[in-house]
């Protein structure tokens, strides 16, 4: 498994050509989704041009920064680091624990999406910034005492480029067959793998071989130890790589064709 780690890939280009979507709230080109509808089948949608590359810089612990085609930064899991660069233009929270969020984000940022609703109920983003559509998935979490804070959490779903990127922030519990249908067809997923303040490890694994993305890039792990047991686990359905950058580009032509975990570097 120590082989796994030091492995290189060299394997994701950059595709220059752009599409930019109104500034508003569209349809999900990731799913086909009817309201409180049982038997629902995620559709992906193709479209006839794919729409550059995205590029993927892991932080820190559950923290990435997404720069898109056109220039939109986003941090994922917001704790008032985003790394080296511009402030980004979307910040992303949860709420299971302070290095998730922070209740002072940088100023410059124009969108900072809470995962949880401070007023009660689950949040609601349907965002449009440039040539990027943001939503989320609620789901519950536990707070301390193994109480269950009802939607404390979100599944943020970005869709760019022709992709649809999946960020199951600090994950509970495995998605009901109504979250999944909502989640739909993820090309990129980023995975907490700690196995212990998150989602246990064999749930985990049963919900990323649900979630059958292309591309699934380990995150919130502490250590080579809970990081090579995760890597056994999808061993025998993914191709395990790793890569000793902290970034890459990603677009729907270079998704690898056999789904593949991918440890960046840093991080």
């Amino acid at each position: 498994m120590a082989r796994i780690l030091v492995s290189i890939v060299l394997f994701f280009g950059f595709l220059p050509s752009l599409v930019l979507l109104p500034n508003a709230a569209r349809a999900s080109q990731c799913v086909a989704y009817v309201e409180r509808q049982p038997g629902v089948v995620p559709v992906r949608f193709e479209t006839a041009q794919t729409s550059g590359a995205v590029e993927i810089t892991y932080i820190t612990h559950s923290t990435f920064r997404l720069k898109t085609p056109a220039g939109v930064v986003i941090a994922t899991d917001y704790a008032g680091y985003a790394g080296p660069g511009p402030v980004p233009t979307v910040a992303t929270m949860n709420h299971a624990h302070e290095t998730h969020f922070t209740p002072f984000p940088d100023p410059g940022i124009r969108h900072v999406l809470k995962g949880w609703n401070p007023e009660g109920g689950p949040a609601v983003h349907k965002l449009t910034v440039e040539d990027v559509y943001i939503r989320n998935v609620p789901t519950d979490i536990r707070s301390w005492g193994e109480a269950v804070e009802p939607f404390g959490n979100s599944i943020f779903i970005f869709e760019v480029a022709d992709l649809c990127i999946g960020h199951l922030g600090h994950l509970h519990h495995k998605p009901t067959a109504e979250q999944l249908a909502l989640i739909g067809r993820l090309d990129v997923v980023f995975a907490p793998v700690d196995g212990n303040m998150t989602l246990d490890l064999p749930s985990m694994i049963e919900v990323l071989q649900d979630l059958r993305a292309s591309l699934v890039i380990p995150m919130h792990y502490f250590g080579s130890h809970t990081l090579n047991v995760f890597l056994a686990g999808m061993a025998a359905d993914f191709d395990i790589r790793a890569s000793a950058s902290a970034t890459i580009e990603v677009s729907l032509r270079n998704l690898p064709k056999q789904p593949t975990v991918l440890v960046l570097g840093g991080g």
